[in-house]
């Protein structure tokens, strides 16, 4: 687990349309961390979050929090 494959996803999920769309739908956490896992990043949801806290501007965030990646009340990919 890393904050480097977290900084990866998270560039994937913003460059990568089709990546980020193929996620979409996906209902549970434990379904996402395995989605995350099959595309080739290791993290925890912890890290994610941190990261998310400390990098992202509000636009960058609203793009990762689109769709399912978003957890609901809070705007996080987990």
């Amino acid at each position: 687990m890393s904050i480097e494959s977290a900084k990866a996803f998270l560039e994937r999920i913003k460059s990568d349309e089709d990546f980020r769309k193929s996620g979409e739908g996906i209902a549970t956490l434990e379904e996402r961390m395995h989605y995350t896992k099959r595309a080739g990043f290791d993290f925890t949801k912890d890290e994610i979050e941190n990261l998310l806290n400390e990098e992202l501007t509000p636009r960058e965030l609203e793009q990762v929090a689109a769709g399912s990646w978003s957890s609901g009340a809070s705007c996080q990919p987990f």
